[in-house]
């Protein structure tokens, strides 16, 4: 195995962190090593130091990219944190439905690993919104840093043991069989749902404001700097009335953001 120093741990770990604000601490630096021998080995480099050089000078920016799906952490899976959903389905949407001007419902995924939140959330708002959905813009925005979940989160394949969580009725109506072990979501979800690869760290170029943000065990990942500076960019892209979820193990300082306590996990911009 290909060992890395504390120096070469050092550099990989600031240019990640300034880059994408993934803060790696110090007992990462195993985890970091075997997830990266298979990419040195193919490039045929035997240390860190070159494969950081070869990094930073690819102008294709592939080799970053690679960098980045190696490094990431995207565990999630259906119905993870079902509370949210659940409030998201009888408090969020039905007061949105009532106050949202022009039926454009703007929802946004921020962080979405393989593609299993913003699909609930679609198939939420088909079931809820029923014959009223064709009047609505619902599109859901779903945005990652790593290139290969994004891939994977549109083909909308998954194992037939990871659906067993959501209800008979989604996955009848939403899913067709893709195999003997895997089923697909159907297009009818699908086409609410555009994938896009976004760093949280770069300036926000929308030019509409979100009612719902979805960013959830994304900044578990972050310094409190880097928490502190996103959470206030949400808090400006968001419309007043609308929500923000994040992820059970986290929270807002209340004193450095606009936004008002709803419960554990969840925000909303007075």
């Amino acid at each position: 195995m290909i060992s890395i120093t504390e120096k070469e741990f050092k550099q990989i770990s600031e240019y990640i962190e300034h880059k994408y604000g993934i803060h790696l601490k110090p007992e990462k630096r195993v985890l970091v090593m075997g997830r990266l021998q298979n990419v040195l080995n193919s490039l045929d480099i035997d240390n860190f130091t070159d494969y950081f050089t070869h990094v930073t000078s690819d102008r294709t920016e592939n080799s970053e990219q690679i960098l980045i799906d190696r490094i990431t952490t995207n565990h999630t899976f259906f119905m993870r944190e079902a509370e949210h959903f659940e409030y998201y389905k009888n408090n969020v949407l039905p007061y949105l439905v009532q106050n949202v001007r022009n039926k454009d419902l703007r929802i946004w995924s921020a962080g979405c690993s393989t593609g299993e939140e913003p699909y609930t959330l679609a198939m939420i708002n088909r079931d809820c919104l029923g014959n009223e959905k064709a009047y609505w813009d619902t599109k859901i925005l779903a945005t990652d840093i790593s290139q290969k979940v994004l891939e994977t989160a549109a083909t909308g394949i998954y194992n037939d043991e990871e659906l067993l969580q959501l209800p008979v009725c989604w996955r009848t109506n939403y899913f067709k069989k893709y195999n003997s072990r895997s089923s697909m979501v159907k297009d009818l979800i699908k086409e609410d749902v555009i994938f896009r690869k976004f760093n949280l760290m770069d300036s926000f170029p929308f030019k509409k404001k979100f009612h719902v943000i979805f960013c959830r065990n994304v900044m578990i990942y972050f310094d409190n700097i880097t928490k502190n500076t996103l959470i206030n960019k949400f808090y400006d892209i968001l419309e007043y009335g609308g929500y923000l979820f994040i992820g059970h193990s986290e929270s807002i300082s209340r004193e450095k953001t606009g936004f008002r306590y709803v419960m554990p996990s969840l925000y909303i911009k007075e």
